[in-house]
Order: structure tokens, then C-alpha cells, then sequence
């Protein structure tokens, strides 16, 4: 059994030859002598990096992101309702009527709710 791993355990050996040769190739061979202030500064078109990398952005935009999201992944749930929806009216499933309608009734007041709550107004 142990042929059987020869190929797999020397594959393994060459690859970490590989990366330990090639670190220590960058190391030796690299040009660390000529480093200096304004070659490590991040380069910005010509132009002094001044300010944060990074803008913060409010937690309105997250809140209404991830309203986002959840109402457009419960849309998704009205998709294979409406393709077989025809074909359960038809054999007088009912039942099949009202549970979406009472779905889609939930997403409404939790829509209400987000509405009261402020979640979707983008002022203050």
C-alpha cells in the first residue's frame, strides 16, 4: 500500500522545495538597499495620499441594505408559488391561496414596521 502514496508524498516534497527555494531566492536576491520614504508611499495618481483609506459610511445605509436583501430573498419565494399556482387553484387546494396571501400580509407589516421605525429614511 505505501506505492501508492510514493507520487502523493513526492509531489508534497517538491512543492514546499519550490516555496521555501523561491523565499529564500527573494530574500537573497531582492533589492531591500534600495528602499526608501517615497518609494513605499502608496501611489495616487501623482497626487500626496492625503485623508482616510476608507470612508465610514452611516448604519442607515447598512439598515436599508439588509432591508434590501431580505424583502428581495422573500420575493424570490413568490416565483415557484406563481408558476404552480394555476394548477393548485384548479384542484382545489385553498389552502395553497391562503397561506401566500398570509405570507405576503407578514412582509407587509414588517414593511409598515420598518416605515414607523424610520429604517428607509436616508435624512438625520
Amino acid at each position: 500500500m505505501l506505492p501508492d502514496f510514493i507520487p502523493v508524498v513526492l509531489q508534497i516534497v517538491i512543492a514546499t522545495a519550490f516555496a521555501v527555494a523561491t523565499l529564500i531566492a527573494s530574500a537573497l536576491l531582492g533589492k531591500r538597499a534600495l528602499r526608501n520614504k517615497i518609494k513605499d508611499s502608496a501611489y495616487e495618481c501623482g497626487m500626496n495620499p492625503v485623508g482616510d483609506g476608507q470612508a465610514r459610511f452611516s448604519v442607515k445605509f447598512y439598515l436599508v441594505a439588509m432591508l434590501f436583501v431580505l424583502f428581495d430573498i422573500e420575493v424570490v419565494f413568490l416565483y415557484p408559488w406563481a408558476v404552480v399556482f394555476r394548477e393548485q387553484i384548479e384542484a382545489g387546494v385553498a389552502v395553497f391561496f391562503w397561506s401566500m396571501l398570509s405570507f405576503v400580509l407578514i412582509l407587509f407589516v414588517a414593511y409598515l414596521y420598518a416605515l414607523k421605525k424610520g429604517a428607509l429614511e436616508w435624512r438625520n
